[in-house]
């Protein structure tokens, strides 16, 4: 039940960077905000928070989270024609998520029943 609580506070907290972006930055619809937020959040919950967290630690897990959602937002952008993104939206949406991911990550380390273990 934790991990779920976490993966909708991840989501909000995506969806919000998202929104800051390319919505009111590059004035993308509603919809294409909605479905980069929830890319981005299993994007990152599989590879940032599984994979890259345990093993490299907190730092560079919320940098490859921030660069991986940027990363997503931008294929998206390439292949869907009505969502834009721009040179200022793009390092937005990284940071922003970069920020909340730091200490996303202090959460799911600290608590027992959310999230990966760090190696010993």
């Amino acid at each position: 039940m934790r991990t779920a609580i976490a993966l909708i506070f991840k989501y909000i907290a995506t969806y919000v960077a998202s929104w800051l972006a390319f919505r009111y930055i590059d004035g993308n619809p509603l919809i294409w905000t909605i479905i980069v937020s929830i890319i981005a959040t299993i994007g990152n919950w599989f590879i940032g928070d599984l994979r890259i967290l345990p093993a490299y630690g907190n730092i560079i897990a919320a940098i490859g989270d921030g660069v991986l959602g940027a990363l997503f937002a931008f294929i998206i952008a390439t292949f869907a024609p009505n969502f834009q993104v721009s040179l200022i939206s793009l390092p937005t949406f990284a940071f922003i998520i970069f920020a909340v991911e730091v200490f996303f990550h202090m959460y799911i380390l600290k608590d027992d029943r959310v999230g990966p273990r760090m190696k010993e």
